[in-house]
């Protein structure tokens, strides 16, 4: 067990220091432990906010998902069924017929509608042959086959650009098409996305980047490793108001440090985590100003995956399409971290297949021979395949990509975006974080100003700044010279059973708090914000009492 000060409960400073080097997602671990010794004190039922996993799961898509799996089973027993609990697997001839009859003789059952509307969709709106796309849906949902295409099934890849058109470039995407890899979640995306910018000389050792910070940690902590160790330039979203409040925006002259071609690669998460904004339109005008005009191969990686919280969002993969590559994840808005279901989107014109194409003819012959197993002209292999390559080691590419029951989840959920015309699902999601956020901050005593930029899946709180418009200067100057920044969330922990996690962790201020507003109910968003306030309020009467 952590060690505490006798006077307050407070994590001793010492050894508060050292868990400051620590990721904060580990860091929640100990906070947990502490957490649970304070419920077996005291009758707290302990509210973790430290983690963005939703406490929500969209119905619909899954109802139709598991109805389409009675489709298929059906399909398998057709074929063949012995009763030692055998089946076949799906056949292709008159499949949509039988599809057909399946939906009407189903038509009351939960997701019927949803697998009715998305058929009809993809053949209307993309001329699908009928028994070609049923056949890929039954064999998708009881994952009898290895994917083919392996970077993603071809009406998956179709629905998934449609959802992406929408609910990444607000319904006007750029000319041309986003080819599109579907991955084992966020977080498998980002793996290889870094492993195959390095394999491919993209990005190499020493190599300057740009990380707009505060920013999920492993985008702080990757490029740190033994492997990458690249030169990392941080743009802070320090902006502030004339009265000393956070917009979580970034100052121009920061941006414009982004022409210096020494910088290869933009890393950005928009909305950020945290604090849970999107980049304003001026930042991402001038973004594209400065690609434009100063540095034209620069390599924008955009981690999107908050984008559906944020009313009419339109990601860089729209405003800059041949310099970018998207990362979007299922996971959040549909309550389903564990399909692992995302996404990298990059654009079939762009810049990572113009420099690979620009390459020094050392590392041309380097990398023919890496992809030589694949096609006889590795040369043409694009940027994006070469990821699902690099995803198997390469040799193993002939069974790379995401699994089909995960494909075929995925392209549920996406069609059930597109389907709700008037957006409903969107909205109530939107209005349970306003909700949840309002009753937080009602509860510190701390004033949440209107900002449409605002999404608000997390919030993360600058204690210092509300520390010095509440009681001035001087008690700031009093924190940071008794207390660790991380003696908030320790102390939350210990005494009242709330995990949050350090701002700091995230490369934002040092005395933030980063509260998860999608994994708990909204009374207990009113208990942490009390929480907070309280600690605050301890903390002042205590610098009272030593003026005395």
């Amino acid at each position: 067990m952590m060690k505490s000060n006798e006077n307050n409960g407070a994590v001793t400073k010492s050894f508060a220091k050292k868990m400051e080097s620590i990721s904060p997602f580990e860091l929640k671990n100990k906070l947990i432990e502490m957490a649970d010794e304070s419920i077996k004190k005291i009758a707290h039922t302990m509210l973790n906010a430290g983690r963005g996993n939703p406490n929500w799961i969209a119905t619909t898509p899954r109802e139709a998902f598991f109805l389409l799996g009675k489709f298929g089973l059906e399909e398998c027993r057709r074929v063949m069924y012995l009763p030692e609990g055998i089946a076949g697997i799906p056949q292709k001839d008159g499949i949509a017929a039988r599809f057909e009859t399946f939906l009407k003789t189903n038509h009351s059952q939960p997701g019927a509608e949803l697998l009715k509307g998305t058929y009809q969709y993809m053949l209307l709106e993309h001329a699908a042959d009928p028994d070609t796309l049923v056949h890929e849906w039954a064999e998708g949902v009881v994952g009898d086959q290895y994917p083919v295409p392996d970077r993603i099934l071809q009406f998956t890849e179709m629905i998934v650009q449609d959802y992406l058109a929408q609910e990444m470039c607000d319904r006007r995407p750029p000319k041309g098409k986003y080819d599109l890899f579907a991955t084992e979640g966020g977080t498998a995306a980002m793996c290889y996305v870094f492993d195959s910018l390095q394999e491919n000389f993209l990005l190499n050792k020493g190599d300057g980047i740009a990380l707009m910070v505060p920013v999920f940690t492993p985008y702080i902590e990757i490029p740190q490793l033994r492997r990458y160790e690249f030169n990392v330039t941080e743009i802070s979203a320090d902006q502030m108001t004339t009265d000393g409040l956070h917009t979580w925006q970034y100052k121009d002259e920061d941006i414009d440090r982004l022409r210096n071609p020494q910088i290869k690669a933009l890393f950005i998460t928009n909305p950020s985590n945290p604090p849970s904004y999107t980049l304003s339109p001026e930042t991402a005008a001038r973004i594209v100003d400065i690609v434009k005009k100063d540095n034209p191969n620069l390599m924008i990686i955009t981690d999107d995956v908050y984008g559906t919280f944020s009313p009419h969002f339109r990601s860089l993969m729209a405003e800059l399409p041949q310099n970018t590559l998207c990362v979007y994840s299922f996971s959040k808005y549909f309550g389903a971290t564990g399909w692992r279901d995302a996404v990298i989107a990059l654009h079939e014109e762009n810049i990572f297949d113009r420099m690979i194409a620009h390459l020094p003819e050392e590392q041309k012959t380097i990398l023919n021979k890496r992809y030589s197993s694949l096609t006889l002209t590795p040369e043409k292999l694009k940027f994006i395949d070469r990821m699902v390559a690099d995803s198997r080691q390469v040799a193993l590419n002939h069974t790379a990509g995401l699994s089909l029951p995960q494909q075929t989840q995925m392209s549920l959920f996406a069609s059930f975006a597109i389907l709700d015309k008037e957006n409903r699902y969107k909205n109530k999601m939107q209005e349970i974080i306003r909700r949840r956020l309002k009753a937080l901050w009602d509860n510190t005593g701390f004033s949440l100003v209107d900002d449409p930029l605002r999404v608000g899946y997390y919030s993360e709180i600058d204690m210092l700044v509300w520390a010095k418009i509440f009681y001035g200067e001087e008690f700031v100057s009093y924190l940071k010279k008794t207390y660790s920044p991380l003696d908030v969330v320790f102390r939350l922990a210990n005494e009242t059973s709330l995990v949050l996690l350090n701002g700091g962790g995230f490369a934002g201020p040092e005395w933030s708090v980063r509260v998860s507003l999608a994994n708990l109910n909204e009374k207990d968003y009113v208990k942490i914000g009390q929480g907070i306030k309280r600690i605050l309020d301890e903390y002042a009467v205590k610098w009272q009492e030593s003026r005395k």
